[in-house]
């Protein structure tokens, strides 16, 4: 069974930069679509980014295109998202989340599992 952990939010500063890692266990990893999803208070949880399994297809929320980057290391078992020109409106728990089919999607149904999440703060 795949695990996810995430790692690497914080509180940063309006324009600044993070990058989230997730590190998933298992060797399945390389067969994986891997997806970026945040959940901000009061609100639903919704689609960042993702990646499919050979990294050919990814797609990204409007709200963060031209900010954010997907990426992973096979080698690593680790999917990153870089998050550049960060806003307030970032302010959410970052989730990574997989699903085994290999398929990128930006809907959560897909995904079956997923991290425990991991809390980004962005300052005015």
């Amino acid at each position: 069974q795949v695990q996810l952990v995430e790692s690497g939010g914080g509180l940063v500063q309006a324009g600044g930069s993070l990058t989230l890692s997730c590190a998933a266990s298992g060797r399945t990893f390389r067969s994986l679509a891997l997806g970026w999803f945040r959940q901000a208070p009061g609100k639903e949880r919704e689609f960042v980014a993702a990646m499919n399994w050979s990294g050919g297809t990814i797609y990204y929320a409007d709200a963060v295109k031209g900010r954010f980057t997907i990426s992973r290391d096979n080698a690593k078992n680790t999917v990153y998202l870089q998050m550049n020109t960060l806003k307030p409106e970032d302010t959410a728990v970052y989730f990574c989340a997989a699903a085994l089919s290999g398929t990128a999607s930006t809907i959560r149904d897909p995904y079956s599992i997923w991290g425990q999440g991991t809390q980004v703060n962005v300052s005015s």
